[in-house]
């Protein structure tokens, strides 16, 4: 089931919002052009919740966070969606779209020890 671009469009939002407070989180978003950053997402979680097969091509993995904190942050992708009263399938595909790309970011830092 695809959902409306202004449903994503308001979720990204609110994930920003909540990555932006978690004062671990934050510093990686200073200096990142959000409107830019928030458009990526937008086109990464709507072809996820279009039931298309995607893993997000790193947006969150540029930062340079480590797995756990990017599991924070795909966790928070999470709860907004499920404050939004999106099916649990939706809110697993959006999971799993972002969290192959903490599983990228693991095995590159492994593989440059």
């Amino acid at each position: 089931m695809a959902y409306p671009g202004e449903v994503v469009q308001e979720a990204v939002w609110q994930w920003l919002r909540l990555v932006a407070v978690d004062a671990e989180l934050e510093p990686y978003l200073v200096g990142v052009d959000l409107g830019r950053f928030a458009r990526h997402l937008e086109a990464v979680l709507g072809a996820a919740l279009g039931d298309d097969d995607v893993v997000a091509e790193g947006p969150w993995q540029g930062l340079g966070m480590s797995e756990e904190q990017h599991r924070r942050v795909v966790d928070y992708l999470a709860g907004v969606l499920w404050a939004g009263n999106l099916p649990e399938a939706t809110i697993s595909a959006a999971r799993a779209a972002f969290d192959g790309e903490a599983r990228d970011a693991a095995s590159a830092g492994e593989a440059g020890r």
